[in-house]
């Protein structure tokens, strides 16, 4: 027997030699298969129910439901456009915002920051992240939207007011609740795991090859963008998709300061809707069989976007792999 062999301690309860029983490595097998398979099990128990559920609607307003701006519970006529149109826009400006932000962050710590200061900020970020979602949306509306109101949102008017395409984009009363104030709580929401993902993802280069770039003569930049990023683009790509998963479904924040408008206007400064916000603040409310199942209509799209996000980074990222040493 070899000194590495040698050096290997028993696993305790097993006498050393010995190998794992058959019994035990099926049933270890067979529990893990269970665990996997439920999940997928829970998957398709939500898409049926909200496709069960949604099918009155559905069938009511067939694929004009999806491209309709009209809701009016009064006239039981439903559309998701509008609600569609602020899920997605409001996502898009998160991020926007939080990408860059979430990338900067997790290179500070991992490569820039001094040690002392290393876990301080490690530590401050997994806090954001464990803040409910109902005290972000408390703090936009009672901070910071007197805050976009009073400065953000007059200064983004004078500047970019007069350029074409961007005047466009800033156009609606500067009253703090709307579309982009929305995207800006759900970019502070979704950085600290987009920055967590990151910095865990660019700690685990191997110190070898970041050292061997700087021994070449690389900069800090050279080995971030030809080492780190190569090495890390899975978990770079992961982390982004979860934050981006977070900002589609994210319910209470936005129902606070998107401002609950089913009216679609080309302005962020406008009040809008998304479907999280919809239902959140309708379910209740709900009366009737197609109201309750439109409402079920929107869940469906919401999980459909989802699932198409997903997919999207996975055929991304199979696309990266393959591109790989070539």
């Amino acid at each position: 027997m070899n000194q590495a062999a040698e050096s290997i301690p028993p696993v305790p309860g097993r006498s050393a030699g010995s190998r794992a029983t058959p019994v035990g490595d099926t049933f270890f097998h067979g529990l893990t298969a269970v665990a996997a398979v439920l999940v997928l099990a829970i998957i398709a128990g939500i898409a049926v129910s909200l496709i069960l559920g949604s099918a009155p609607a559905l069938a009511e307003f067939g694929p004009g439901f999806l491209v309709s701006d009209v809701w009016n519970p009064v006239t039981n006529n439903f559309g998701a456009y509008v609600a569609i149109f602020g899920t997605l826009v409001t996502s898009a400006i998160a991020m926007v915002i939080a990408v860059p932000v979430s990338f900067g962050v997790a290179l500070f710590i991992s490569e820039l920051a001094p040690a002392w200061l290393k876990r301080p900020i490690s530590v401050a970020i997994e806090l954001l992240a464990a803040v409910p979602s109902i005290i972000y949306g408390m703090w936009g509306l009672f901070v910071l939207a007197p805050v976009m109101a009073d400065t953000i949102q007059p200064w983004l008017k004078t500047i970019f007011g007069d350029i074409p395409l961007l005047g466009v984009l800033v156009q609606g009363p500067p009253i703090g609740i709307g579309v982009f104030t929305a995207g800006v709580i759900l970019a502070i929401m979704v950085i600290p795991f987009i920055a967590s993902v990151m910095r865990d993802t660019f700690e685990v280069v191997p110190k070898v090859l970041k050292e061997s770039a700087y021994a070449t003569g690389a900069t800090t930049w050279e080995v971030v963008r030809h080492i780190v990023l190569p090495y890390t683009r899975t978990g770079v790509v992961g982390g982004i998709m979860l934050g981006l998963g977070r900002a589609l479904g994210e319910t209470m924040a936005v129902t606070f300061v998107i401002g609950n408008s089913h009216n679609i206007h080309a302005g962020l400064f406008h009040p809008g809707n998304s479907i999280a916000a919809t239902l959140a603040n309708e379910f209740t409310e709900a009366t009737g069989e197609i109201y309750t199942s439109a409402l079920l209509a929107l869940g469906l799209i919401l999980f459909g976007i989802t699932l198409i996000v997903l997919i999207a980074a996975r055929l991304l990222l199979m696309r990266l792999q393959a591109g790989e040493g070539r």
